[in-house]
């Protein structure tokens, strides 16, 4: 008895230890992360020679009142394509199905400022929609006719709501595949149809998801620069911009920063509150059926397809065919030796950075789960808020730290070594790589911890009573039930790191550029004919795990049930 009670004291103690290095890591890489952010906190408490009464009385609340219309419209926008296109392709048979699962996700490649440039080259007024129909009713002039103005705040809903509807209808189809089958034979044995299952069982579990990719896209909204920028749209970003650009204040640029930021906490608490006393577990007998869907027929037919339809052709199609015209235009002059090392360049950083953001958000939010408390929540969030800042002014909070070390470094170097060690950070691809990564470590954060929330607890305690660790246990039990969550994080930061331009143009070596830059510099003096290869390229690389992502999702399901059935025949014959 004796030797029992010693033994089960030493497994007590080895687990004890175990969740404290987990707690400590956590700890450990959410206060690195957060590195950048609280160095803009520092900068913010600089001088700023009375800029804010200036702002107060000028510009502030102008870029108050247009970020919060531009975040009020995409939210709706992005909600309503993403939501209703995910629950068609899930749980309803119409001719296209199959298709549109994996055409739906084609926006999420597709730069936000690279659709701006696109829809105004066609919609503008020399463009190809205002030519034709000129032509057509014989007008001469923009007198003669009225057409909405592309570049407004209603065009940058628009079309920012086209290109960020994924985040919403990527996470959401995800959560309606592992809903429970019996919930809703239940709801039909109620007799409700598919509305009324929609809205009492489908729409509750998913919350979560829709919650988490409603914040996302809230958030790229607020971080975009480049659409806002050339849509003539000034929110909080531009005023980054211009008092630190334009005017050289750098501590005011990182005061406006900080206020972004209580946007951004704003939108995580209330994403948590949300789905906080919110659980939703599967019984092993529903993860063993198959879902039923609702066979369409009709004008309802018609009407799904349509609501498909939309989103691909406006958010990707039309973009795709105007760079697809400029590239076979400009095709020689494009396709050169530098440019196939921008795409190498472009997809090795976004595959580390990608790679090593989905480990550190398994760490936060899997020591998370084992210790709970408000201190890892509270860590978890701060590790968070890199997202909320936007790329230049995260590219500001990493090179003064990471300067500061080079500077400190060579220094000592120097003293005791008598060599020069130049710039090891802040001058290499190393900055680079950490900022992609604490710029979106909030989106595999996310998904990590709202994939950890549908295993059952009871999980955990079972592997634990066998002997097994923490780590063992993860690796064993959790991470093939959230496969799929786990390459849907990996998918999304990558393809987000390949899109990412002021970060890079910051942090970059010198000589050393990506797709992105490389697309910019030519765009931004409105050479879209030289940058339209680079921005399919982009496109086309960020395609291919789109693509991988969808046909995971299809059939996790059905891995799933497989998965179970040979667990149950192990367990049996053990």
């Amino acid at each position: 008895m004796g030797e029992i009670t010693a033994e089960s004291l030493s497994k007590i103690r080895r687990i004890s230890f175990l969740i404290d290095r987990w707690t400590m890591s956590s700890m450990l890489l959410a206060g690195f992360v957060a590195l950048p952010v609280l160095t803009v906190f520092a900068l913010a408490f600089g001088s700023t020679s009375d800029i804010w009464q200036h702002l107060l009385s000028t510009s502030l609340p102008h870029y108050l009142r247009n970020t919060l219309y531009l975040m009020a419209g995409v939210g709706v926008a992005v909600c309503v394509l993403g939501i209703s296109t995910a629950w068609l392709v899930t749980m309803c048979r119409f001719p296209g199905r199959k298709v549109f699962e994996w055409l739906l996700l084609l926006p999420l490649a597709m730069p936000a400022y690279v659709i701006a440039y696109a829809y105004t080259d066609f919609l503008e007024y020399a463009g190809v929609v205002q030519g034709l129909l000129r032509d057509l009713f014989g007008w001469q002039s923009a007198r003669d006719y009225w057409f909405p103005e592309v570049r407004s705040l209603g065009g940058a809903i628009v079309f920012m709501g086209f290109v960020l509807y994924p985040y919403v209808y990527l996470l959401t189809r995800t959560a309606f595949l592992e809903q429970s089958v019996n919930m809703i034979e239940v709801s039909r044995v109620l007799g409700r149809g598919a509305w009324g299952t929609f809205f009492s069982v489908s729409l509750p579990s998913a919350r979560p998801a829709i919650a988490v990719g409603l914040a996302l896209a809230l958030m790229e909204t607020l971080n975009d620069f480049g659409t806002v920028d050339y849509f003539a749209v000034e929110t909080l970003t531009v005023g980054v911009f211009d008092v630190w650009l334009g005017m050289g204040n750098l501590a005011g640029g990182a005061q406006i920063a900080v206020v972004m930021m209580l946007f951004v906490v704003a939108l995580i608490t209330l994403e948590h509150i949300s789905r906080r006393h919110q659980r939703y577990y599967q019984p092993a007998s529903s993860r063993l059926k198959t879902l039923p869907t609702y066979r369409l027929v009709g004008w309802k037919r018609i009407a799904a397809i349509g609501v498909c339809v939309t989103p691909v052709l406006c958010g990707f199609l039309v973009p795709v065919l105007v760079l697809g015209e400029l590239t076979w235009a400009y095709f020689d002059e494009s396709w050169t030796p530098e440019f196939r090392t921008y795409v190498f360049n472009s997809c090795l950083l976004s595959g580390v950075a990608a790679l090593i953001a989905l480990l550190v958000a398994i760490v936060i939010a899997y020591g998370r789960r084992l210790q709970g408390g408000r201190l890892l929540m509270f860590a978890a969030r701060i590790a968070s808020l890199g997202y909320a800042l936007p790329g230049a002014v995260l590219a500001v909070g990493i090179i003064v730290p990471f300067a500061a070390f080079d500077n400190a470094f060579d220094a000592w170097m120097r003293a005791h070594l008598g060599i020069s060690t130049g710039l090891i950070l802040s001058g290499t691809v190393t900055a680079v790589v950490f900022g992609y990564v604490v710029r979106f470590l909030a989106i595999a954060l996310g998904q990590v911890e709202a994939s950890l929330e549908k295993v059952s607890p009871s999980m955990d305690m079972a592997a634990r009573t066998l002997g097994y660790r923490a780590g063992e246990t993860f690796v064993r039990y959790h991470a093939p039930l959230i496969r799929g969550g786990l390459f849907t994080a990996l998918m999304i930061v990558f393809v987000d790191c390949m899109k990412e331009l002021p970060a890079t143009l910051i942090l970059r070596p010198f000589n050393f550029d990506t797709l992105a830059t490389h697309v910019y510099e030519f765009a931004s003096d409105e050479m879209l004919g030289e940058a339209a290869l680079g921005s399919l390229t982009i496109v086309t690389v960020g395609l291919v795990p789109v693509l991988l992502l969808t046909r995971m999702i299809s059939n996790s399901r059905e891995h799933r049930i497989q998965r179970t059935k040979r667990f149950q025949i192990s367990e049996a014959t053990t």
